[in-house]
């Protein structure tokens, strides 16, 4: 699989979701008659999307409205959620700042102490409104902020980072015990962010729940750039796939990966399922919802980094409500609303009934999947030319 990029080196060839498509299958289903469910802690989702713990994405008023319709808004515990008693107050401030000033002020926002009782309040008030409360933080408060959201009522917890392994090495402060952190919860765990074989297996290992896959490949993070590390998420997808179904077939326990960051549009959550996604999770495109708190803006996980930021504040508009872009009716030509109805019609062309089906359809490598055809949608910057 790899060539030689120069002497004694070797890289492989990996793709990103522009570089393939999916072929049509054999069999062909009614779109109406595709289940589009996943299985997760052994409770089952209508939507197999998980909307990402992101300060400009997840408030308490998104997270109670994704649950209503159906799946996962994770709540970032280390954000403004929990810094602040009015956080509308600081996204407001955030909204207007100009571009040039965008990131020294999420910087200096964030410098403010998370607060113990806001973090319990804010789960108090998803469970009070029937809500499914999904929260995360980075390792080094994992073990601090579980036990608050677990009496408070969580029911999921998320240790996510840049980079996630087992084998972490620091002399400066004690690395978080993956799996004796799972060991001790009541509620299940996802782990993230991982991108290779290897990795995920060892991840696999930890007990936890579910594994979230992707490095760098979010609309509003810069990782890829500022540390020159990632994997596109079609060759990350199937590598961490891969290890999931080894690690089944050798343990019996099946332990779903959620594909992470770099979706636009429909197509994009299409070709992650295809690739042997049980879930994916997105920021950008449900930051465009009325729900969302960011107001038309949003901001990379690692944007408040007070010495080397790894994220930046995009706008993105607000274009429809969350029901809208999970349901429809759409009215934008791009493909970024009625996601689960793009889903829908693509397990019907391609004859799969489930989303595990998905996972056998056929992917071509397609470099002019984006541009055959399409002159006037991109002289016009229209459709797929936008």
């Amino acid at each position: 699989m790899a060539e030689w990029v120069g002497i004694g080196k070797r890289a492989r060839r990996c793709y990103g979701f522009d570089e393939i498509a999916l072929a049509p299958g054999k069999t062909t289903m009614n779109p109406d008659e595709v289940e589009i469910f996943w299985e997760f802690g052994k409770s089952r989702f209508s939507i197999p999307i998980l909307a990402a713990a992101m300060d400009g994405v997840v408030g308490v008023k998104f997270a109670i409205e994704m649950s209503r319709l159906g799946g996962i808004a994770v709540l970032n515990l280390d954000g403004v959620q929990t810094r602040y008693a009015n956080p509308d107050e600081v996204l407001e401030e955030i909204s207007k700042a100009t571009p040039q000033k965008a990131t020294n002020l999420i910087q200096k926002v964030y410098t403010t102490p998370i607060k113990e009782n806001i973090i319990a309040k804010r789960v108090e008030e998803i469970k009070a409104a029937g809500g499914y409360a999904a929260v995360s933080c980075i390792p080094q408060n994992a073990n601090k902020f579980a036990p608050i959201t677990e009496e408070a009522g969580a029911d999921c917890f998320v240790v996510q980072s840049t980079v996630t392994t087992v084998k972490h090495i620091s002399s400066r402060y004690t690395p978080l015990d993956l799996a004796k952190f799972c060991k001790q919860r009541k509620i299940p765990v996802i782990i993230g962010n991982c991108v290779t074989n290897d990795v995920t297996l060892e991840l696999l290992n930890t007990g936890c729940s579910a594994i979230l896959v992707g490095v760098g490949p979010g609309a509003a993070c810069t990782t890829r750039g500022v540390l020159g590390i990632g994997v596109p998420q079609v060759t990350a997808t199937i590598d961490c796939a891969q290890a999931r179904d080894f690690y089944y077939k050798k343990k019996g326990r099946y332990i779903p990966i959620i594909t992470d960051g770099g979706m636009r549009r429909g197509g994009d959550v299409c070709k992650a399922f295809a690739c042997g996604a049980d879930a994916v999770m997105i920021g950008s495109a449900f930051a465009r919802a009325q729900e969302a708190p960011g107001r038309g803006f949003h901001w990379g996980m690692a944007t408040s980094h007070s010495n080397l930021p790894r994220g930046t504040r995009i706008e993105v508009g607000v274009t429809g409500t969350l029901e809208q872009i999970l349901f429809g009716p759409a009215v934008v030509d791009d493909g970024s609303q009625n996601l689960m109805g793009a889903l829908a019609a693509s397990m019907g062309c391609l004859g799969a009934r489930t989303i595990k089906d998905m996972h056998f359809a056929e992917i071509i490598i397609a470099p002019s999947i984006q541009t055959e055809g399409k002159i006037f949608q991109a002289s016009q910057r229209v459709g797929m030319g936008k």
